[in-house]
């Protein structure tokens, strides 16, 4: 059954802008079209913009679905390239769950600190909070 770009985003749970995006950076394979130059899609496309739509929600970037559908096109089965990209997707979120935690202990510390200035009756410049807070990170740059 061939459907246009809606019917087809609305079967993929997407939207048609997200489906002309996808085409447009190559994650469909070339179609059929009508005469006046509309894309039809197959079911066989359906699949593929359900797969693209549950890859993102797993983090990984178009380029990288992109890389992964190009595999399973050419004969290879991606499972492989797919569990390498999902490792590394959970070890950058462990990463930043770590650098989350220590943000979080050095505020609760910053905070801890003001308190305490102001306690003793320190007098700020602007603020107790960020003038009393440790300085973890000597090199940050913002």
């Amino acid at each position: 059954m061939d459907r246009n770009v809606g019917a087809a985003a609305k079967a993929a749970g997407v939207s048609a802008k997200a489906v002309r995006l996808w085409e447009s950076k190559g994650l469909l394979p070339p179609a059929q079209r009508t005469e006046a130059g509309y894309r039809r899609f197959s079911d066989d496309d359906i699949g593929v913009l359900r797969f693209i739509r549950q890859a993102k929600t797993l983090g990984l970037t178009l380029a990288e679905i992109k890389d992964v559908l190009e595999l399973q096109r050419g004969g290879a089965t991606p499972c492989d390239r797919v569990t390498g990209l999902l490792n590394q997707r959970i070890a950058d979120i462990d990463r930043t769950l770590g650098e989350l935690r220590a943000l979080r202990r050095a505020l609760t510390g910053a905070r801890h600190t003001a308190r305490e200035s102001r306690r003793r009756g320190e007098d700020a410049v602007v603020c107790r909070i960020i003038e009393t807070a440790p300085d973890h990170d000597h090199e940050r740059e913002d």
